[in-house]
């Protein structure tokens, strides 16, 4: 019998582990870590809840120790998404008429097992799959991914009591469905939180994916494929194949029960995603949500009257941490004359500081970047600085491939303010800096605003509260998560909803309610208790 209305509280954000010396967490990681590496894993798809082994392999490698071995993965084929497709389908109807208090269990159980049971495993397997340190790795894989669970799980049952106003005599009702068809859930490797998101937000509405992640995302992946089994997710509901993005869009973009896309990636390859649905938008049968956060060209714009300490800590961590692979890193930063010489001297001092090396050291504070190609496009930039008249490297600038994908954090000075590196995405340890007159810094506004296409995230520092307010008017469409006297990243589930506008996506803003609007097609249903019998109205009678 169902007769009652369940409610899931607003939970509170994950404690962050210290992982200090001489903690218990420091302890049981390091063996983790060391556990994982000991094996090779053979990681298979899963489809319909079946393991599925290609034969087909591919290496996985730490990007920080090339030389080892960690397992490998079973390449797909098309075959392989067009079972995941017909899994999915044919799970759809049970998984829609599951009732919402028997969805929320499971994915709050998947949250509670991986604060403890699977903690330390799923860290271990993203330090070494894609070369996090310790701290990188708590904030995503633990703490981000279980509070994207448990967050979701309080802003859907809200939004389900939801309800419309009923007069006297009538009621109205509001039901929220999943879409009509199967969600496509394509994953990046920065980010073991947003490959579980991804696929387990549209899930949770009853809805049924299809899950591609990026290949050097794999091994953490299916790690957490492990978990939704343990934690109960019924076979078919989330189908994890391991393609090529062309594979898995010649299949699910040409299927007329295509219901959604929900994607993390470049911007180039969302764009083409989009066109590639509008071409085919007659073959579906509803119009698909198509949900999607990409690039950015992150901004730090730093005002005369900013505290020079603050600025330095704030654009060390935001450029530096996770070796800049981070959508939200700060990228290029704007100083004021009067203060440039010292956050220079004081920001070049504080990077050459910073430990480069394998994650097994927790004393590294920088890793690898995640593979051959990142590191040969990370290369062609800083070269390019190296060569320019335009730009000078102040610091780092060195790249070594002998044991792994080893980029030196880098600061590029340029002298032009659209030199490139100020306006690409780079996607690594390079931070460009331009210096600007600091009697003109509200004309610099309309450079910050202008030299990138992107809108995802931005900081500004200032103790000027008048600047401040400026600051935030004038840059209102220049990002998505605006910081003011911190650093451009680490947006928390639940306190900085995450997305941004202009080529940086669709500003649907992951970790809240916005998000989860968009895989509920609502269904509203009016009840009147006694109705008209007749069809004329009173103003039809004669006087």
């Amino acid at each position: 019998m169902h007769n009652a209305y369940f409610e899931y509280d607003e939970p509170v954000n994950e404690p962050v582990l210290s992982y200090g010396p001489g903690t218990p967490e420091r302890t049981a990681l390091q063996a983790a870590v060391a556990d994982l590496k000991a094996q090779q894993r053979d990681i298979p798809m899963y489809i319909n809840g079946q393991e599925v082994r290609t034969g087909n392999t591919r290496e996985i490698r730490p990007p920080h120790e090339t030389s080892h071995l960690l397992g490998h993965f079973h390449q797909g084929e098309v075959e392989h998404v067009q079972q995941a497709v017909d899994a999915a389908l044919a799970a759809r109807e049970q998984w829609a008429n599951t009732t919402w208090e028997h969805r929320a269990g499971i994915f709050m159980r998947a949250a509670e097992l991986l604060a403890t049971k699977y903690r330390y495993r799923m860290n271990a397997a993203t330090m070494l799959g894609q070369s996090k340190n310790a701290f990188q790795a708590e904030i995503d894989s633990a703490c981000e991914l279980i509070d994207f669970l448990r967050f979701n799980v309080h802003y859907l049952s809200e939004i389900y009591r939801q309800q419309p106003l009923s007069p006297e005599g009538i009621h109205n009702r509001s039901e929220y469905r999943p879409l009509e068809g199967f969600v496509l859930a394509v994953t990046p490797f920065n980010f073991t939180a947003i490959g579980g998101n991804l696929p387990t937000a549209p899930a949770m509405c009853g809805n049924v994916v299809v899950w591609k992640p990026a290949n050097t995302q794999i091994y953490s992946a299916s790690v957490f494929m492990e978990i939704l089994k343990e934690a109960g997710l019924p076979d078919g509901v989330i189908n994890l194949v391991y393609v090529s993005g062309p594979t898995v869009g010649d299949v699910c973009f040409d299927h007329p029960d295509f219901a959604g896309v929900h994607f993390t990636g470049s911007t180039g390859v969302f764009q083409t995603m989009w066109k590639t649905i509008g071409i085919n938008i007659a073959k579906y049968k509803t119009y698909p949500r198509i949900v999607g956060e990409t690039g950015g060209k992150d901004f730090v714009m730093v005002h005369p009257t900013a505290d020079v300490d603050t600025v330095v800590a704030g654009i060390a961590r935001g450029a530096f941490e996770y070796q800049g692979q981070k959508c939200s890193a700060a990228s290029r930063a704007y100083l004021p004359s009067n203060l440039a010489a010292e956050i220079k001297e004081k920001l070049v001092a504080e990077v050459k500081t910073m430990k480069m090396g394998v994650v097994d050291d927790f004393t590294n504070f920088v890793n690898a970047v995640i593979d051959e190609k990142s590191f040969n496009n990370i290369a062609k930039y800083i070269d390019g600085a190296k060569s320019s008249k335009d730009a000078e490297i102040i610091c780092g600038g060195n790249y070594d491939s002998s044991k792994g994908w080893y980029v030196e954090p880098t600061i590029v000075e340029a002298k032009d303010p659209k030199y490139v590196t100020m306006c690409e995405e780079i996607f690594g340890p390079v931070l460009t800096i331009y210096t600007y007159d600091a009697d003109k810094w509200e004309e610099t506004l309309d450079l910050v605003d202008s030299t990138s296409p992107y809108a995802l995230t931005g900081a500004i520092f200032a103790t000027d509260r008048y600047a401040v307010e400026k600051m935030t008017q004038k840059l209102v469409n220049a990002a998505g998560n605006f910081y003011i006297n911190d650093k451009p990243t680490g947006a928390v589930v639940g306190q900085q909803p995450f997305g941004g506008a202009r080529a940086s996506g669709t500003n649907d803003k992951a970790g809240s309610a916005l998000n989860l609007y968009r895989w509920l097609s609502a269904r509203t249903i009016k009840e009147t208790y006694v109705a008209p019998a007749d069809y004329r109205y009173p103003f039809h009678q004669a006087d």
